[in-house]
């Protein structure tokens, strides 16, 4: 199958490679030729105009970083009218709201949409075992089943905005998650009470999630480089999902507090670094 995959960051270029290990003939396009390098020295088409990339497949895979960047890319004037007859998955974090609307412009000009938002990271790519979330018509996600399991298992949750809601609803969980378990670290390391005495208690108890152990050594080393999921990047779906939760009639006092400390992280330089680097701001190191 001939696909395009629009932005190649984090979780893009990785992507790209799978679906052309897999067999499928890959345009990878982004706006900044230097994040083309790698996926075109390893073989892969590579362009950094939107229309060229349009043109040269019937699937179009989105990995932009945001809603805004979705209409910057495909939806402006010029670019929109080559969509049709073309089937666009959207694959990044955007809002329900923000899913439903592209999917207006994307039929409005005769092409089709469905969203399938993934679970996971950078080492889950490459090992095919991403958690694919899909909202979509059935008929959509029967055809195109076959294409999202090169990433993982999806799995088809309703209509566009399902999978994006569901999508949100994880990501909070995470950055909730994160910062639980950085501020009860940073009480016991406080407290001067072993680490692994707090560990083996918490594994062995009903509140234990994986990620605490998956985060724990970068805590405690304070290293937040080589992010498999950057700060600024948990920050916009932290504000992501506080939008949607207060469209739907919720308080979202909890997300909102992550959103402050990520805002702090953020203003203290650790945008590009490993969203572990909240518990830099719960646990600064000027007051140990």
């Amino acid at each position: 199958m001939q696909v395009s995959l629009f932005g190649t960051g984090l979780m893009g270029q990785p992507m790209a490679l799978r679906l052309s290990q897999k067999g499928h003939q890959v345009t990878a396009y982004n706006r900044t030729a230097a994040k083309l390098a790698d996926l075109e020295a390893a073989g892969i088409s590579v362009t950094t105009l939107a229309k060229e990339a349009i043109h040269a497949s019937d699937c179009l895979i989105l990995m932009l970083a945001d809603a805004a960047a979705i209409h910057q890319t495909l939806l402006t004037p010029e670019v929109k009218a080559s969509l049709g007859d073309r089937s666009v998955i959207q694959m990044g974090t955007i809002a329900p709201e923000q899913s439903r609307a592209i999917a207006e412009a994307v039929t409005a000009v005769g092409g089709a949409y469905l969203e399938a938002p993934v679970l996971g990271s950078i080492p889950q790519v490459k090992a095919g075992s991403l958690q694919v979330m899909v909202g979509s018509t059935p008929e959509q996600f029967a055809q195109w089943s076959p294409l999202l399991q090169i990433f993982g298992q999806p799995m088809h949750l309703g209509s566009v905005g399902a999978a994006a809601a569901t999508k949100l609803a994880m990501n909070q969980l995470i950055g909730a998650l994160t910062v639980g378990f950085a501020q009860s670290l940073a009480l016991v390391q406080r407290e001067g009470i072993e680490t692994e005495k707090f560990m083996a208690i918490v594994r062995e108890s009903a509140l234990y999630a994986p990620t605490f152990d998956k985060k724990l050594d970068r805590m405690l080393d304070r290293n937040f480089d080589d992010p498999n999921f950057p700060t600024k990047h948990l920050l916009k779906d932290m504000n992501l999902f506080i939008e949607a939760a207060q469209s739907a009639g919720l308080k979202a006092d909890l997300t909102e507090s992550v959103s402050q400390i990520a805002q702090t992280a953020i203003a203290s330089g650790l945008a590009d670094q490993d969203y572990a680097a909240l518990y830099a701001v719960i646990n600064p190191v000027d007051d140990e």
